[in-house]
């Protein structure tokens, strides 16, 4: 075993027995399978990955920055803060130790800040302790498995004895036996991989791997990124707040991405509340913006609906796999996760494929520049969601304009602002709406007569007036497409019971009832 000499590092010394990892063991594997990804991502592939691949790629290069020297110390402040976990970890577990010696490991390795200088021995041996946790962490990792599957036989073998009484005596004792025989192979499997497993290992003896693994990975950093792994704060990191990871925005403006990625596909068939809830979660300053964005436009009628998916496509082909990556990365969180399917992952990473990093999600995103993005993919939903209505035959979508507040009916807002650029309505409505909103109530004149006032100024030729031939004082034949009203709702004959009807609409008729 080895102690710990801030001045020489680590050195040969007496061993002291310590408890067994018994429990913690699974808290351990965790830990173990954190800083075999962070070593894994170190590798010169991984690196040559990421300078030739990620940072260069449009989506990071329009979201985050276009200054490689920043991205590589964005990237390389990233390692640092994976270390800086992967190291907590370790220190918890040392101050678990019965020997003292582990106990306020932080201490130490704060002084290795000084040392920078790889060692390829340690590097050779770091890779090599890699080795044999990862094996002790598969171990542990079916063990795992193995205790469910040993606490569902206990649960079964106890509900059977409970039934006991409903069945035979030769049936219950043959049922009892299979299961008892079960349950005792499964608990000889499970005292198998405990031995096999970080369960029965020396605390004290994994720390001191562990310790090794840190140092080399202190240094690793700084050979993977050379001078931009430094303690300089990296630019713009006084503004934090328009950052979306450190706002807290990242997987909300990756479920915005998503949901217009599905809007475009599906474009020809939009549910009724799907772009409705989009609209409604979209940010405060993109709804802001939404309105004088959409007026100063310039779109051209002659774009198909094809052209304006393409005109969509140049954006979302980039920006659609981050918002993928960042919800990926949101929905992996929890320790048991990590490390339970580990054979899986290794098998992963020998094929090649690394684990997500940071920069390549919304999480270093400027969040002025992906807002901007999600403007103008609106707009263009805007315009694609009209386009594809016209191309239907004009028929009408029940979603709301994403110009109407949830409060406020689409006919009331447009009806105040007289100006809006959302084609919910036809020509005819936007025309009576221009005048309703223009003209001025007479004093002393009720609603009623002003609707019937309001009322001549249409011909019999405009679509919004009833004309001779379909009024309902000449015609009294059976309607051929009859409107289906709710039983609860009055039909009112505006002819027969005109003083009834105007009642109704100047509310006279509910005081009149008291």
């Amino acid at each position: 075993m080895t102690n710990l000499n801030p001045s020489s590092g680590f050195t040969s010394g007496v061993t002291t027995k310590g408890n067994k990892i018994s429990i913690l063991a699974f808290e351990v594997a965790n830990t173990i399978v954190k800083g075999s990804n962070l070593m894994q991502s170190l590798s010169k592939d991984n690196i040559k990955h990421l300078k030739e691949v990620v940072l260069p790629s449009e989506g990071v290069q329009n979201l985050i920055s276009r200054d490689m020297d920043e991205l590589l110390r964005i990237a390389a402040a990233d390692k640092r803060e994976e270390l800086k976990v992967f190291l907590g970890e370790v220190v918890r577990f040392g101050n678990r130790c019965k020997n003292p010696q582990w106990h306020n490991l932080d201490r130490y390795f704060e002084k290795l800040g000084s040392e920078i200088t790889p060692q390829r021995q340690l590097q050779e041996d770091a890779e090599t302790v890699m080795q044999q946790l990862m094996t002790l962490v598969l171990n542990t990792a079916e063990l795992y498995h193995e205790l469910h599957a040993l606490d569902r036989f206990e649960q079964d073998y106890r509900r059977k004895l409970q039934e006991e009484d409903n069945s035979s005596t030769t049936q219950r004792g043959d049922s009892l036996a299979i299961l008892r025989a079960e349950l005792k192979s499964q608990r000889k499997h499970v005292r198998s991989l405990k031995k096999k497993s970080l369960w029965s290992r020396i605390l004290e003896e994994v720390m001191e791997k562990l310790a090794d693994v840190v140092h080399f990975l202190h240094m690793e950093i700084h050979e993977a990124f050379g001078n931009a792994d430094t303690d300089k704060p990296v630019k713009g990191s006084r503004n934090n707040h328009k950052k979306l990871g450190s706002a807290g925005l990242a997987l909300h403006y990756a479920n915005i991405i998503s949901q217009i990625d599905v809007l475009v596909s599906r474009s020809s068939s939009v549910p009724s509340n799907t772009r409705d809830t989009l609209y409604q979660g979209l940010p405060p300053d993109v709804k802001s913006a939404l309105r004088s964005k959409l007026q100063s436009f310039q779109f051209k009628e002659e774009h198909t609906i094809a052209e304006i998916k393409a005109e969509m496509e140049t954006t979302l082909q980039w920006l659609v796999p981050i918002a993928t990556k960042t919800t990926k990365a949101h929905h992996g969180f929890g320790w048991v996760g990590e490390w339970a399917n580990t054979g899986s992952e290794m098998n992963r990473k020998s094929a090649g494929q690394t684990d997500l990093l940071r920069i390549e999600t919304l999480h270093h995103a400027d969040k002025k520049r992906t807002e901007s993005y999600i403007l103008e993919l609106v707009v263009w939903l805007h315009h694609l969601v009209n386009q594809t209505r016209v191309g239907n035959g004009g028929i009408r979508s029940p979603v709301k304009s994403p110009l109407c507040s949830p409060n406020q009916k689409a006919t009331q807002l447009c009806v105040s602002k007289t100006n809006c650029p959302s084609p919910i309505l036809t020509v005819e409505d936007q025309e009576m709406l221009r005048y309703v909103s223009k003209r001025k109530l007479t004093p002393g004149i009720s609603k009623s007569q002003e609707f019937d006032t309001a009322r001549t100024r249409f011909s019999k030729h405009n679509r919004l007036s009833k004309s001779s031939n379909h009024s309902p004082t000449n015609e009294r034949r059976k309607d051929p497409f009859p409107i289906r009203r709710p039983s609860s709702v009055p039909i009112i004959d505006f002819d027969f019971n005109r003083s009834k009807s105007l009642d109704v609409i100047d509310r006279v008729d509910t005081i009149r009832s008291i």
